[in-house]
């Protein structure tokens, strides 16, 4: 049943997230916008209604094989990854979509809805177009909610679903947040440029933008990339039919293909602590993180 997103409920974060869309929409390209992409959208009267979260979950990981089941404080990471997300206000379903039995028997345990996918996905989302195709009922937006955030802020989840209901010339959402300096040389933290209306422009592994000197800048805003994205589901049907590119086969991104295909992606920024598993050593982090914020 399509429905607008309810008023939010205390979600228990550690810090607030207070969504801000990066400089707004112009109202007259909005209209004009508006109207091309209702064209190719097929002109639907309640726009991007209709709203999945998908948790892409696999248990092969070069780092940490197993991630999705490992115990954070009693519970199964992805356990609790699934209660935050069922905390938004816009998903009107949530499920996890695995090629894993051991994972898809943990998530039934807990109450969560599984969708099998083939172990032949090359990435979170190709696994969620997959998913999508087998879900009875018919989405017109997909959240990618990355299972190895377990204090995801549905806040967050809100935000870049609301700023993709905004924003008909666009195809995909995200959110990014402030990079912290020692971060601006790690190649796992994605980082992100966008222009003056709040589309992205490009996403590296390496520090954007870069100046002359080789230096961070200590004024300038740089932007951290947060792993969440959505996506309109027409677009993502089409996704893993477009070839690789370039830039995404070089920096290992997959937002760069969407972009290098000439779609638009609008960026939400927020204020949010990145806390996600990538590796053994952060389960502990996560859990000190938790006991000091008292979150069970």
């Amino acid at each position: 049943m399509d429905r607008p997103c309810r008023s939010s409920p205390s979600s228990g974060s550690p810090s607030s997230s207070k969504l801000w869309i990066v400089h707004g929409i112009v109202a007259s390209a909005v209209i004009v916008a508006g109207l091309a992409a209702r064209t190719y959208l097929g002109g639907s009267r309640k726009f991007r209604s209709r709203v999945v979260g998908i948790i892409p979950a696999r248990f092969a990981s070069s780092r940490f094989p197993g991630k999705p089941l490992v115990q954070i404080l009693g519970k199964p990471m992805i356990q609790r990854t699934w209660e935050r997300a069922k905390l938004s206000t816009c998903l009107n379903h949530v499920v996890v979509a695995t090629d894993d039995e051991k994972i898809a028997e943990c998530c039934r345990g807990f109450g969560a809805d599984v969708i099998m996918t083939s172990e032949s996905c090359r990435n979170g989302t190709e696994r969620c177009n997959e998913a999508l195709q087998k879900l009875q009922q018919k989405y017109d937006v997909v959240v990618n909610i990355q299972g190895d955030e377990p204090l995801i802020e549905p806040e967050i989840i809100d935000g870049i679903v609301k700023a993709l209901q905004a924003a008909p010339d666009a195809v995909f959402s995200t959110a990014v947040t402030a990079l912290k300096p020692e971060d601006a040389f790690d190649p796992n933290r994605v980082k992100c440029v966008v222009d003056n209306k709040g589309y992205a422009i490009y996403f590296s592994r390496g520090l954007i933008p870069y100046n002359k000197s080789g230096a961070v800048n200590p004024r300038y805003p740089y932007l951290l990339h947060l792993g969440i994205q959505s996506y309109d589901t027409k677009f993502l049907k089409l996704y893993p039919e477009l070839p690789p590119t370039p830039l995404q086969l070089e920096e290992d991104l997959e937002q760069l293909k969407v972009l290098e295909n000439g779609y638009k992606m609008k960026v939400i920024k927020v204020d949010h602590e990145a806390h996600g598993v990538d590796a053994p050593e952060d389960v502990e982090k996560i859990e000190a993180l938790m006991r000091e914020h008292n979150l069970s």
